[in-house]
């Protein structure tokens, strides 16, 4: 590695440029080639400092929030794209502003607002969320089609009666997976719902693709998008959060203390559950640059956070060297579901914000203190 980690602070998040140009690049020729849309789902990478330059390879944002929709259309500029389980009344007016297209997770809510789209000043494209209850994600937390799931319209629950003004059907029922399980849920979409697909002008196909993954079979993807595109001229639009920064962030931690119960522990200034709380609930064992599995190099410890939670626990990694105090450790893949979900329980600080690229080197975008944390609280 070039980038000289010791000169961040620590903690923070490092996002390298040129690994994300990398995956922008992947994204980019998928469009290219296909005459699709991508989109940045910002559930998965918010750090709109980055948005000009992802604007200049995809074409827009997707959004879960009012919130998420505005910092894409102030910070992006580009198409904006909203999904919901529910829209809330006081701020639907404003969601009509900054947005390009809504999507609706039921009809009975495509009723209650349909009247203020339609007598809006702006056009706004609209879609309706499918359920084609068909995925293979294995855990259920992250399963979108699972038995009683609130999102999307199953084949039993479809109105088409109701669809005049509906321009675009949209799923989501992949997780980090290949465009195998992509072609197979389109067969489902297309049992269930494929005569209804030539009545609109579009499809989304979701998020979950992790198209930048090597390994990934992109020409599958090509053949599913212009399934899409050709048999039911749809425009086709896909929101993958993680390929778009996969692999392209660091987490840069320090060791403040090591003691030993059993085995040694190393105390970091990086905590699971305030800075990477997915290596919980995911789970997963994040990556260590220079780090290798329990006894596969010389010295084993257990690395662990600040908190007082007792399962802040990263997991165990193994040295060539023993570790000592005021060691910096560099956490891989640290872009995506880090900034977006961190916080300050315990009152532990946020990890600053950095970026790396050939030009400028390493630069501080941001850095958090007490008042960050005090004003969440009251």
């Amino acid at each position: 590695m070039d980038i000289n980690f010791k000169a961040a602070p620590s903690p923070s998040y490092v996002v390298d440029e040129r690994l994300l140009i990398k995956n922008l690049e992947i994204l980019k020729s998928v469009q290219e080639r296909t005459g699709c849309r991508v989109l940045l789902a910002q559930k998965a990478f918010s750090m709109f400092s980055l948005y000009p330059l992802i604007g200049r390879y995809l074409s827009g944002v997707a959004s879960s929030s009012l919130f998420e929709a505005r910092l894409g259309y102030e910070e992006m500029g580009k198409e904006v794209h909203i999904y919901s389980p529910a829209y809330k009344e006081s701020e639907f007016d404003e969601i009509l502003k900054v947005s390009d297209h809504i999507v609706f997770n039921s009809f009975s809510q495509w009723r209650r607002f349909r009247e203020r789209i339609e007598t809006a000043p702006k056009k706004v494209a609209c879609g309706i969320r499918i359920n084609p209850e068909y995925s293979e994600v294995e855990k259920g937390l992250y399963d979108p089609c699972a038995p009683y799931s609130r999102m999307g319209v199953t084949e039993s629950g479809f109105r088409p009666e109701e669809l005049e003004g509906i321009d675009g059907l949209h799923f989501h029922t992949l997780c980090e997976q290949n465009s195998d399980v992509l072609e197979r849920t389109l067969r489902t979409v297309e049992r269930k719902f494929g005569k209804y697909l030539k009545k609109m002008k579009w499809i989304n196909l979701g998020g979950g693709h992790h198209i930048t993954k090597p390994g990934y079979d992109i020409e599958t993807l090509i053949r599913c998008i212009l399934l899409m595109k050709e048999k039911y001229g749809l425009q086709v639009y896909l929101e993958p959060g993680e390929a778009v920064a996969l692999n392209s962030g660091y987490l840069v931690s320090t060791v403040l203390d090591i003691v030993e119960n059993g085995m040694k522990v190393a105390i970091l200034d990086a905590s699971a559950t305030c800075h990477m709380p997915d290596v919980l609930e995911m789970p997963y064992r994040p990556g260590i640059i220079g780090a290798g599995k329990p006894g596969e190099k010389a010295f084993t410890y257990r690395l662990g956070g600040p908190t007082c939670l007792a399962g802040d626990v990263i997991g165990d990694y193994s040295f060539e060297e023993p570790l000592k105090v005021g060691d910096r450790l560099v956490f891989r893949d640290m872009a995506i579901y880090s900034m977006v979900k961190n916080d300050t329980f315990n009152g532990v600080g946020l990890p600053a914000i950095a970026a790396y690229n050939d030009t400028e080197g390493l630069r501080i975008i941001r850095q958090f203190g007490y008042e960050d944390f005090k004003m969440r609280l009251s």
